[in-house]
């Protein structure tokens, strides 16, 4: 099988959640980034959304803003009402609304951090430009109808060139799996390599076309086991037997494996609406031992 048209997507949707479920347990998004370079992460399309860079307060932003609290005071408007002494009432000041913006941004500045929320109906991703004093750093958020999270941008060469030595720096091949830009390029290759059937020479692949019991209205089959270095990939296949639309979401397949009890650190998913009878592919990579 080779890659579908729409792998794109599921690239996109396989990196976000690599950075997202890594830590689950905090509910945060920790992303890798540094100056100049796309950062991708999750925003909640109904709750808002967090982002404080680690070590530094946010000192700037730039985007397609809706509204903001962040600039100074509103002037008083031209129907204010003068009093004695020169002071006036006037209306509740309504903050700017640019019409055609993409995110409602709120400020804390004795934290240094932000919060967002997007507004609109448009599905695409919004862009924003966050700086601190050291770096300006270019996230790219896609929506979804996830509960309210926390994205830390961590900028590691930051560190790096605070430290004299430079200790903690570099990335060895036994380093233990975390969000760092190796990490996830190495998630990446093997999901490409599970989609596209263009495996590696260092990856063993295992043909299993083994039933599995998730739901009474699906049938669901692990179709493959993919095992690289320190990684292990299973790509399922998901058919709708039930009479209804089936709402397929990431999370769902987040489950623990009572084989080798491996930590999920990524899920994607092809088609995340099934109408009945219809399939889709489902690739999930799990934390593996050392070959």
């Amino acid at each position: 099988m080779r890659l579908p048209d729409h792998a794109r997507v599921i690239l996109a949707v396989f990196t976000v959640l690599a950075a997202a479920l890594i830590e689950p347990a905090h509910a945060l998004q920790v992303v890798e980034g540094r100056d100049g370079i796309a950062i991708e992460a999750i925003v909640s399309i109904k709750e808002p959304t967090r982002i404080r860079i680690e070590g530094a307060p946010i000192t700037d932003v730039f985007g397609n803003i809706y509204s903001s609290n962040c600039g100074g005071p509103l002037p008083a408007p031209a129907n204010s009402t003068p009093l004695a002494g020169g002071s006036t009432i006037a209306p509740l000041p309504v903050p700017l609304v640019n019409p055609t913006g993409e995110v409602v941004l709120e400020c804390d500045r004795d934290k240094g951090e932000i919060y967002i929320r997007p507004v609109g109906e448009s599905g695409k991703p919004v862009n924003l430009f966050v700086s601190s004093a050291h770096a300006t750093y270019t996230l790219v958020l896609r929506r979804a109808d996830t509960p309210a999270d926390t994205i830390v941008i961590r900028d590691r060469t930051i560190k790096a060139s605070a430290s004299p030595s430079g200790a903690g720096s570099s990335i060895t091949s036994s380093a233990p799996l975390g969000t760092s830009a190796h990490h996830v390029r190495a998630l990446k290759a093997l999901l490409v390599a599970m989609a596209s059937d263009r495996t590696p020479s260092d990856v063993r692949i295992d043909e299993l076309d083994q039933p599995i019991q998730l739901w009474a209205e699906a049938k669901f089959w692990l179709v493959r086991r993919f095992e690289g270095r320190n990684l292990i990939g299973e790509r399922y296949l998901l058919t709708n037997i039930s009479s209804s639309i089936m709402v397929l979401a990431e999370q769902e397949f987040d489950r623990p494996d009572a084989a080798d009890g491996g930590q999920v650190l990524a899920v994607a998913i092809e088609n995340h609406n099934l109408r009945p009878g219809e399939s889709t592919g489902v690739y999930v990579i799990r934390r593996g031992g050392t070959r």
